[in-house]
């Protein structure tokens, strides 16, 4: 993979300014966060403000000098600014600092990079990266001016940059290819998925708000949680027992973040369709955080660049234990479940999530009265075996009396292979809404 970096630690110095032109700030604190997930050395954090970002180096001469001379006191070899630098700034920055820069951007696909696990998640990380570094290629190459030469390759020539930048162009092409393939396979996995009539929900929320701890503890899965920021990159699927519901695929996606980068968006876009094609959305939020108001936001941002504004969504408030409450279920006007207070890490409130995965994914669910002669006794084994059973009585006659729920395609699934007549145990209104 181009541009992979080494996992060992570099001693950094931050440099977060605050603008007073009416954009939207970053949080220092999320940039230390970002600078020790890639393993950097946070060495000191220099803030600033100004009214607009300075044209060639960013920020003023003055706050630049404070960087020299934090690199110099802290021998370090790297600085990392908390905002988008254009390609000009982070050369000059370089050119009068003497070291390496990395604006926020870059920071999060040094990340993406240490963390991409499956083939597919490298194919990702890579195009965004090679998107990224087009339009920085010249900091790398002194040579730019060779010109082809030799034996019937003299003349005007290409350009070592010229070079560089059409094999750019091809590998992002061949790369585009390749995931074009995972998409069809994924949309593939989606539609079968539809014809065996099995909901899927996925996971979404800010980076770090606790999707990986809540889907291991729900699936049994292994999937790698850290406090960290983008401890999860790669998607994960696992199948989750729903009360009232049966079996549903569960989602682990990667975690969103303030201003996360567009093309970065359009390259996971493969395996952020998981959460657009889904049935129902778990927003996970991190209850204990002081932005977690402003995490949702920017959650819902994305949510709407993928096109998945529409999707149902169930609110999952996260590590109520750091702020000493107690689970519970949130319900709207309606009575549907709006949010679930509940502890991932003390698995405390599960139950409650069960309950309200159950209500919004088997909407669909009946509960009726049947009464079965003893020939149908495979019918009311099939429905014991389902857990459709709430109740069972028999009469004098041998009959046997049951009350059932369970999801409506479920009965019918299961009237069809015993070749029973759905009118003789559905109600007439169930034919006039599903027939």
């Amino acid at each position: 993979m181009f541009f992979e970096r080494p996992n060992s630690g570099e001693t950094a110095i931050l440099v977060h300014i605050d603008f007073q032109d009416g954009r939207e700030s970053e949080d220092p604190r999320e940039l230390l966060e970002l600078a020790r997930s890639a393993g950097a050395d946070p060495a000191a954090l220099i803030e600033g403000s100004r009214r607009y970002p300075d044209a060639r180096l960013f920020v003023g001469e003055g706050k630049l000098d404070e960087v020299r001379h934090a690199l110099k006191e802290h021998k370090a070899e790297l600085v990392i600014f908390n905002h988008a630098l254009k390609p000009s700034q982070e050369r000059n920055i370089e050119r009068e600092l003497e070291c390496r820069v990395l604006d926020r951007t870059g920071l999060i696909l040094d990340i993406f990079a240490q963390r991409a696990r499956t083939h597919e998640g490298k194919l990702q990380v890579e195009l965004a990266q090679l998107e990224y570094m087009s339009t920085r290629l010249v900091r790398g190459w002194t040579h730019l001016e060779r010109q082809k030469g030799g034996i019937g390759l003299r003349g005007p020539g290409e350009t070592q940059l010229e070079t560089d930048r059409r094999l750019l162009r091809a590998r992002i092409r061949q790369i585009n290819k390749r995931l074009e393939k995972v998409r069809t396979q994924r949309e593939q996995n989606r539609r079968a998925r539809s014809r065996a009539d099995i909901a899927s929900t996925s996971l979404v929320g800010y980076t770090n708000a606790g999707k990986s701890t809540l889907f291991n503890a729900l699936t049994e899965a292994q999937v790698y949680a850290a406090d960290q920021l983008f401890a999860t990159l790669d998607p994960t699927l696992r199948r989750l027992e729903v009360s009232d519901v049966g079996t549903v695929v569960m989602a682990d996606t990667v975690g969103f973040i303030r201003h996360l980068p567009h093309k970065l968006v359009q390259a996971f876009k493969a395996t952020l369709e998981e959460a657009s094609e889904a049935d129902l959305l778990v927003h996970v939020i991190d209850a204990a955080d002081p932005e977690r108001e402003q995490n949702i936001e920017q959650v819902n941002s994305v949510l709407n660049e993928i096109g998945a504004d529409e999707v149902p969504r169930l609110l999952v408030m996260n590590k109520i234990d750091l702020l000493g409450s107690q689970p519970r279920l949130e319900r709207d006007s309606d009575g549907k479940p709006l949010a679930v207070w509940l502890s991932a890490q003390q698995q405390s409130g599960f139950e409650l999530l069960d309950q309200a995965l159950g209500e919004l994914l088997g909407e669909d669910v009946i509960e009726l009265s049947l009464e079965l002669a003893p020939q149908k006794g495979w019918l009311r084994a099939q429905l014991h075996e389902l857990g459709a059973v709430r109740q069972e009585g028999f009469d004098e006659n041998g009959n046997t009396r049951l009350d059932i729920r369970l999801p409506q395609h479920d009965f019918l699934r299961l009237l069809a292979r015993a070749q029973e007549n759905p009118r003789d145990y559905l109600p007439s209104e169930a034919f006039e809404s599903e027939f």
